[in-house]
């Protein structure tokens, strides 16, 4: 029988100061992973190299010209800038933000291009990446623009998942992103990509609440009665499984989010405390609801699937 050719996974390097080469370097120290799939990674061979000598790390790579001319069974780095970066190692700096854009814009293009499968995202600094291509408060905004669809921040484990209703906005501006539109709009995303792309027949999604308590009664405050439950209700009248407003004080500690397969956080902190206590060192940033791409997990950090041909 003919082999299954194994996937291309292209790596951004993120902040060249922060931890994404680290990351990357340490990953692939188990040659094992080289089974599963090919990695391609877009960076700058030099610099690939120095990182290697200051973490100790010894690897085998291959400089390749284009994604065309890829190894399989190697590590390929393909070079996105050519001038020498000094690196400084917790300092972000204009420069590292701009190759760490340089990386991220090359290796998405190779992902609409379908040179590559999968695109794995290294962190990035948001300060220093800004420039007049990228004015965006992270990835997940920036791949929703190139690569189109309604993007959903989705941060997920094997046991956890949490959605974001809103995801990287000031605390005061929350209120006037919360519709009805908006809710049903990431609650069909959740359910969506449940679905699709963990193989959940019928998903169980919990919400948390607006207000402390639920509003109590309307003590606190009446978004959750006047916004949010009867979003949930119209859509739980399709057939939907959707559970709640629950208030997010007890609904972790007590276990409550065990019995779904996914949770639907209205702001960051409401689901990202929870989650990276719970999760910590083993939860990924997932970009879920793009609109041309199926989607796959690989490594700890975003990632996206190409389209299928």
């Amino acid at each position: 029988m003919p082999s299954i050719p194994l996937p291309i996974v292209g790596i951004s390097c993120g902040d060249p100061n922060g931890i994404g080469i680290e990351v990357i370097l340490k990953t692939f120290e188990d040659r094992r992973i080289l089974k599963s799939f090919t990695p391609l990674v877009f960076c700058n061979n030099k610099l690939f190299s120095e990182q290697m000598t200051a973490l100790d790390i010894k690897l085998d790579y291959i400089k390749i010209s284009s994604p065309k001319k890829i190894v399989n069974g190697k590590i390929n780095v393909i070079n996105v800038w050519d001038h020498v970066f000094e690196t400084d190692f917790g300092n972000p700096t204009t420069d590292s933000g701009k190759v760490s854009f340089l990386s991220l814009k090359a290796s998405v293009e190779s992902l609409k291009s379908n040179e590559i499968d999968v695109l794995v995202t290294a962190p990035i600094n948001k300060n220093n990446i800004q420039n007049e291509d990228f004015e965006f408060p992270g990835h997940t905004d920036f791949l929703a623009k190139e690569l189109r669809g309604n993007s959903l921040m989705f941060m997920i484990t094997e046991n956890l998942k949490i959605g974001l209703l809103t995801d990287h906005i000031p605390l005061k501006s929350i209120n006037s992103h919360i519709t009805k539109e908006r809710i049903q709009q990431k609650v069909s995303l959740i359910n969506n990509s449940l679905k699709k792309d963990f193989g959940v027949l019928k998903p169980k999604v919990a919400i948390l609440s607006i207000d402390p308590h639920v509003g109590d009664g309307g003590v606190i405050g009446s978004d959750d009665d006047e916004v949010l439950k009867p979003a949930l209700i119209e859509m739980s009248s399709s057939g939907d499984l959707i559970f709640g407003p629950f208030s997010s004080d007890s609904f972790f500690g007590s276990n409550q989010y065990i019995k779904y397969d996914a949770v639907l956080a209205i702001y960051h902190d409401q689901g990202l405390i929870p989650f990276k206590t719970i999760s910590f060192g083993e939860g990924v940033n997932y970009t879920a609801g793009l609109k041309k791409f199926e989607h796959r997990l690989i490594m700890g950090l975003v990632m996206i699937s190409r389209e299928k041909e």
